[in-house]
């Protein structure tokens, strides 16, 4: 036999050889994986990892909550340029190979032969599908092994498009985003649709190193990267030298973007946190739990704004406290060194941040991240005499150069469209509750100026004293033991001893003046302290606290004496919004609830909240020395609760009573809330009738007589005593049972 056909039979041989070792290893290595390998069609079922969203009632985003972001799309959604790019960075065959590219392992084993490094190259699409969805991250040639026929089961499984949806919407991307759709909100707070050629191809460059070079953490690398992608699409064909050259000369604009809220209600949402995690579990932040909230979008905006507007005019009428802080400028400053020093001073309850550049006698110039180069002028600035004390300010300013100077940082509040003023972040606190008296469904909800401040949510978590905004419980529990809202109580002065604190309480209205006997409708009108104190003390203070039960209130919080009279019990705004409620629908205590319904995340209802139900009026409160302002007013649409004070108790300062501090929070929301409501009067109860009385003593009036004044009354409790010429009011004589303190 010639030497040269031996030898091709040997090659031959040798060749078969091989093959057949290959197929034995192949097969051998597949039944030693096999019974391990998951099955692939539970990839139709996946649930990826989505956070749990929080909207308002008309469907506006409030909040989203979980460790990873992620925006799922269909394959249909994802643009062709980004499939492209993706294809050009990890695997141009995809639509080649059968899920496993021979050529690509052949080029990985002689690199790993050449330098005894194990290679990236090989790794496809559909294996790195298979690792995400199914595999540990460690690197074992086992692992390699089964992460091989998983591929190749799932391409059988599977459309090239159907694995390309699953891979896109799974790669982590960097700054937790996960999927190309969470990509681009994290990095350039837009859609797919919405991306730049340059933005795909950085997008497109992360899954190499998503958490180390991503272009928030290394932008100079990222581009690196994403120029290289851009090469690659231009070498496939997908794009042409023209898009290629503009592309690469393009600056990267990435930085993070948070999830956008289009409704800003923070405090309702951290609410909606915890009372999911609560009824759900931590499966909350990850299984795309959707709550629609009561929350009114034009409603919650009004509260906002009422809120932060009190807030500001009450900070503005006290003094300025000088800026927030003072920075050395270079000389040769530019933009972006003044975005530097302004970086730890972002935006805060609606006010961006300023950098004080010069300040002549015109005002002065500002540099604001949010705004750019701006002109404040000296009108904006005018209000500012310096801040002493609580009722004390310093001389009015003649000149900026009085209220500013170069390098203070500023706040900025926009008091017309386009027009600037010097403002601060106030110290002084407030909330705000609104709902629906029918079921208690909240439709506004501000606990703070900003949840970025103060995450202490003063709605629902600050104990206040209600002051006399709590007065009419006490008169509707006056109502109940027979008073009628004709009955006379004398105005004049007491004192009562107290011997737990060896002393005496001489309590006295807020103008310091006594008004005599006194309809019980007067003096709630007005406020009167010692009628409401004498009311109290004829029918008691345990009677009064077991009534104001009966509108939510918890006992434990409010004292058995006659200080209660005055608001000296504890309260939140929004249980004194529950208990307003009550008068607003006619007398049903009902529950006030913040989610309406819960679906999942295929939008399949879960639950749904049943309420737990059965012109304008209104009362201020003030406590001792101001330190709470409070309004609760109601029509019988709707009930509002507003309150003003520091969360450190301190007083407020002079003059600061409920009708100036919150009165202008409670008007601002409610022009806004019930704009486009029609008017509605309850319908009086049966069992009412209303008849002329004597103002001065509450009795029918004298034949003749015309100063009188129509009051209503219980059928039963009608006054049948004529009044008589120079009569004296029938006043009721204190009278506290002896095993109740006075206060």
């Amino acid at each position: 036999m010639k030497p040269w056909l031996l030898l091709l039979r040997l090659a031959l041989a040798s060749a078969f050889g091989l093959f057949t070792a290959v197929l034995f290893a192949v097969a051998g290595a597949y039944l030693y994986v096999a019974s391990d390998l998951p099955d692939t069609e539970e990839l139709r079922d996946i649930q990826l990892q989505v956070p749990l969203r929080v909207y308002s009632r008309d469907g506006l985003l409030l909040a989203e909550f979980g460790e990873q972001r992620r925006t799922p799309v269909a394959y249909e959604a994802i643009p062709p340029l980004m499939i492209q790019a993706f294809l050009g960075a990890e695997d141009d065959r995809f639509f080649q190979h059968p899920g496993v590219d021979y050529q690509g392992i052949l080029r990985a084993g002689l690199e790993l032969a050449r330098t005894g490094e194990k290679s990236q190259g090989g790794s496809t699409i559909t294996m790195q599908v298979a690792r995400n969805y199914f595999l540990s991250a460690e690197k074992s040639y086992l692992r390699k092994i089964t992460e091989i026929f998983l591929a190749l089961r799932i391409e059988r499984n599977f459309s090239k498009e159907e694995i390309l949806a699953l891979y896109l919407n799974k790669i982590f991307l960097g700054q937790r985003a996960y999927g190309v759709g969470a990509a681009a909100e994290v990095y350039y707070g837009a859609t797919l649709d919405q991306l730049t050629l340059p933005q795909i191809a950085m997008i497109a460059g992360l899954p190499k190193a998503p958490s180390r070079d991503n272009p928030v953490s290394n932008p100079r690398q990222a581009e690196v990267r994403r120029n290289y992608v851009l090469s690659r699409m231009y070498q496939l064909g997908a794009i042409d030298a023209a898009e290629y050259r503009a592309a690469i000369e393009t600056p990267d604009n990435a930085r993070l973007h948070a999830k956008a809220a289009e409704l800003e209600a923070a405090y309702a949402a951290e609410m909606v946190r915890t009372e999911m995690v609560s009824r759900y579990g931590l499966e909350v932040y990850t299984s795309g739990y959707q709550v629609y909230t009561t929350l009114e979008g034009p409603r919650q905006e009004a509260a906002t704004r009422a809120l932060r507007d009190a807030l500001l005019d009450y900070d503005q009428r006290h003094g300025y406290r000088g800026p927030e802080a003072r920075v050395e400028l270079d000389a040769d400053g530019d933009e972006f060194h003044w975005r530097a020093l302004l970086l730890n001073h972002p935006p805060m309850g609606g006010l961006p941040a300023g950098l004080v550049l010069a300040v002549d006698d015109a005002g002065a110039r500002v540099f604001s991240s949010d705004l750019g180069l701006m002109e404040l002028a000296w009108e904006g600035m005018r209000w500012a005499r310096p801040f002493v004390r609580a009722n004390q300010r310093g001389a009015a300013p003649t000149r900026p150069a009085d209220v500013l100077q170069t390098g203070d940082i500023i706040r900025l509040r926009e008091v017309a469209d386009g027009e600037w003023q010097l403002a601060q972040v106030p110290e002084v606190e407030g909330a705000l509750v609104s709902l629906l008296p029918g079921d208690g469904a909240l439709v506004a909800l501000v606990g703070g100026f900003d949840f970025s401040r103060s995450k202490f949510n003063r709605a629902v978590q600050a104990e206040r004293q209600p002051g006399s905004s709590f007065k009419p419980f006490i008169y509707s529990a006056g109502l109940e033991r027979g008073f009628t809202t004709a009955s006379i109580i004398n105005d004049a002065p007491v004192v009562f001893d107290d011997p737990a604190l060896e002393t005496t309480w001489r309590p006295v209205n807020y103008s310091g003046r006594f008004y005599g006997p006194t309809r019980l409708r007067e003096a709630l009108t007005h406020s009167r302290n010692l009628v409401s104190v004498r009311l109290l003390q004829s029918i008691g203070p345990a009677f009064a606290v077991e009534h104001a039960q009966r509108f939510g209130f918890e006992t434990d919080r409010l004292p058995r004496n006659l200080s209660l009279a005055l608001g000296s019990g504890t309260t939140t705004p929004l249980e004194m919004a529950r208990g307003y409620a009550v008068f607003a629908n006619g007398g049903y205590l009902v529950e006030p609830y913040l989610i309406e319904r819960v679906l999942d995340a295929e939008g399949e209802l879960l639950e749904a909240t049943r309420p737990r139900a059965g012109d304008l009026a209104g009362k201020t409160g003030t406590t001792n020395d101001q330190r709470d302002a409070w309004f609760c007013g109601y029509n019988a649409a709707l009930v509002t609760t507003t309150w003003i004070g520091f969360d450190q108790l301190q007083p407020l300062g002079s003059g600061e009573t409920g009708g100036r501090a919150a009165l202008p929070m409670w008007i601002a929301y409610m022009e806004a809330a019930l704009r486009g409501v029609p008017s509605a009067l309850l319908p009086p109860p049966e069992g009412l009738v209303t008849v002329r009385i004597d103002p001065a003593t509450g009795l029918l009036p004298a034949p003749g007589q015309t100063n009188t004044l129509f009051e209503t009354f219980r059928l039963d409790e009608v006054p049948r005593q004529m009044a008589e010429e120079n009569q004296a009011p029938d006043t009721p004589e204190p009278g506290t049972p002896e095993s109740e303190p006075l206060f």
